[in-house]
């Protein structure tokens, strides 16, 4: 099959990875699509349209009832595609006003479509290499996913300790409550225990001065 090499400018492109243009497939379905993904080996000499179709699996869909392909593009890239790219890159940045520091899920797919056509014309030039990158770029996605992963159960992680320390805070404000309640209902029992001990000292020192007075005048008598 034939595949023409009409391409996009970058700026026209939905992505920053240049596609061929699309292809209606016949009636007689003689196209089997590459379901298997498969890689070939870096020893096998691999063809250019061969490592970029495993690379970079064709888009496959429907259209009013007719089936079309889109295969990767095969042109080579040049210095001005390299600016290109680089223009094209800054220009979706600011259109999809992706955050230049932090995590950015925008910024983080564009500047993977931005190594997919890197890969893509590396591939062109030497498939080996090609192969190689992406075996770079995979490493790179698995970090990414591992490091992901990691923020996800962290971020989890503290909400749930969160959590349990609110849990323990209501409790520590009903024990912190009820101990000022018994607070005030001891301090309420001091006073009466002091008022009592006045009344019990100045009770006693009447009943002293009134059994001293009445030896007193038994002494007389």
């Amino acid at each position: 099959m034939s595949v023409p090499v009409g391409v996009k400018n970058y700026t026209e492109s939905p992505t920053l990875l240049q596609y061929q243009s699309k292809i209606e497939l016949g009636e007689d379905n003689t196209y089997i699509p590459n379901k298997k993904h498969q890689i070939p080996e870096i020893e096998s000499n691999p063809s250019i349209p061969d490592a970029l179709n495993s690379i970079f699996l064709p888009k496959e869909w429907e259209e009013n009832g007719k089936k079309f392909i889109q295969y990767v593009s095969q042109e080579p890239g040049t210095r001005e595609k390299a600016r290109d790219l680089f223009k094209a890159l800054d220009a979706k940045i600011k259109e999809r006003e992706a955050r230049e520091k932090g995590i950015c899920p925008v910024r983080e797919e564009l500047y993977s479509q931005c190594f997919d056509e890197l890969i893509r014309q590396v591939t062109i030039e030497c498939p080996e290499r090609g192969l190689l990158l992406l075996k770079v770029r995979d490493e790179i996605k698995n970090t990414i996913s591992s490091y992901r992963t990691l923020y996800e159960s962290a971020i989890l992680f503290g909400i749930r300790k969160q959590l349990e320390a609110e849990v323990g805070k209501d409790q520590l404000k009903k024990e912190i409550s009820e101990l000022e309640r018994k607070k005030v209902e001891l301090i309420s029992q001091n006073l009466n225990l002091i008022i009592k001990l006045n009344y019990s000292r100045k009770k006693a020192k009447k009943e002293i001065k009134w059994k001293m007075l009445k030896e007193k005048k038994n002494r007389h008598f």
